[in-house]
Parts: structure tokens; C-alpha cells; sequence
């Protein structure tokens, strides 16, 4: 498993290049969360044995290897085998992190499908599929978002199998996006009491952590299809 998911709040990572070419780079493990479930890949500062550093401005997992690739700034190219030290952007990372979990306890205010969702470290949307007799009140969001907040909810990680998850389809929120139902293993964000679903991005420890949220705008992307976007307001 992954570093970032063995410990998301790891800054810091003593690895070894693997390659480096103009796909990206691939080191023997990381920190940096690729771009995927509406998460930005992060970036990061590798610095090298005689302490020049190098900037990792994007990470992505390639399509076919499913290699995790790091994106870096200029033309250099590192050997394979130069032994490098990880540098987390834990500012970035963090904001990540509380708003993912914060889209979760939207999920969990607004009880409807969530037809898309994307995040910046700013702020986070999801669409929902809003039923006819469902009115979005804007004040009563933010209110029920912010009491799950000061709840301090633990939020914890489990594991369970696609053949598992297909026989309890009603943890499968996301309407847009299928979770990878054929490997053995899928990971369950858990927030305690309140939300159980499938999801491969990073979150907080526990709900306070969030801080306090602003419902920015409420949208109208069609005739059942509700656009909510929220913003952490420090």
C-alpha cells in the first residue's frame, strides 16, 4: 500500500529513483496522492545527495503501469538509483484533505446521489441528483455541515473486497463513478455514526480538523441536477 495511505500525515520520505524520463518520474515509494476521485495530485520537493532540490509540481498514475508519476519543473533528469529525499507540500495536502472529508459530510446533509464532484485546495463541489420535492436551503446546509464538524467525529479506514461491495450497493454514493468492483481489496472511509462509502482519496483523522465551512453558491446544473460548492473559511 501506498505511503500516503499507510499514513497520509507523513511529510517527509527517504526513497530511490526508479526511472525518470519524460512521462514523469517514478521513485520506489512516495507521498504524493495522484490526481484521481476528484482529488489534485500533489506536489512536493525532492532534494538530492549533494542538496540540490527539484520541484514536483503534478502527480499522476499512468493509465496502463498504474505507476505513480511525478511531474517535475525544467529539464533535469535524475538517474536511476540517485537516493532523494520527499518533501510534501503539507499545506496543499492538508487543505486537501479537510475538504475531501468536508464533501463527505455534504454527502451526508444532503441526502440525494451524487452525480460529480471535483476539489481544489480552495474549495469542493458535488452535484447532486435532487429529487422534484427536495428544496436546498443554503443557510440549513452550512448550519448541519458545521455541527458535524464541531462533533469531532473519528474518521477511520477499513478495508473490504468488490465482491463484498456489490452486495451492499447502498455504501456506492457517487452515481458517475463506479468503485473498481474487481480487486480484492477497496478501501471504506468511515465516518463514525454517520457516513460508510468506497473512496481512494485522503482525509482527516477526525471531523474537527475540517474547521469551520461556508456554502459558497448553490447551482442549478439542470432540471433535478443541484451544483453545491463549499469553501473552508480559514
Amino acid at each position: 500500500m501506498e505511503q500516503f495511505y499507510q499514513d497520509p500525515y507523513q511529510t517527509r520520505l527517504s526513497t530511490r529513483v526508479l526511472r525518470h524520463d519524460d512521462a514523469g518520474l517514478a521513485l520506489e515509494s512516495t507521498l504524493c496522492y495522484p490526481l484521481g476521485g476528484g482529488q489534485p495530485g500533489d506536489s512536493a520537493t525532492l532534494t538530492m545527495a549533494d542538496g540540490a532540490t527539484l520541484r514536483i509540481v503534478d502527480t499522476r498514475r499512468d493509465r496502463e503501469s498504474r505507476a505513480i508519476l511525478h511531474q517535475t519543473e525544467g529539464d533535469i533528469r535524475l538517474a536511476p538509483g540517485a537516493e532523494v529525499t520527499l518533501e510534501l507540500d503539507w499545506a496543499r495536502r492538508y487543505r486537501h484533505m479537510r475538504i475531501h472529508t468536508g464533501l463527505h459530510l455534504l454527502g451526508v446533509v444532503i441526502k440525494a446521489g451524487v452525480t460529480g464532484g471535483n476539489m481544489t485546495a480552495e474549495s469542493g463541489r458535488l452535484d447532486f441528483d435532487v429529487p422534484e420535492d427536495m428544496e436546498l436551503d443554503k443557510e440549513r446546509i452550512e448550519a448541519e455541515l458545521n455541527r458535524l464538524v464541531a462533533a469531532d467525529l473519528p474518521v477511520t479506514v477499513s478495508m473490504t473486497s468488490g465482491e463484498a461491495l456489490k452486495a451492499q450497493p447502498e455504501l456506492i454514493r457517487t452515481m458517475s463513478v463506479t468503485p473498481p468492483l474487481h480487486l480484492p481489496e477497496i478501501r471504506l472511509i468511515e465516518i463514525a455514526g454517520v457516513d460508510l462509502q468506497p473512496c481512494g482519496g485522503t482525509h482527516v483523522a477526525r471531523t474537527g480538523e475540517v474547521g469551520r465551512m461556508r456554502v459558497k453558491k448553490l447551482e442549478s446544473k439542470g432540471a433535478r441536477n443541484k451544483r453545491v460548492v463549499v469553501e473552508l473559511v480559514d
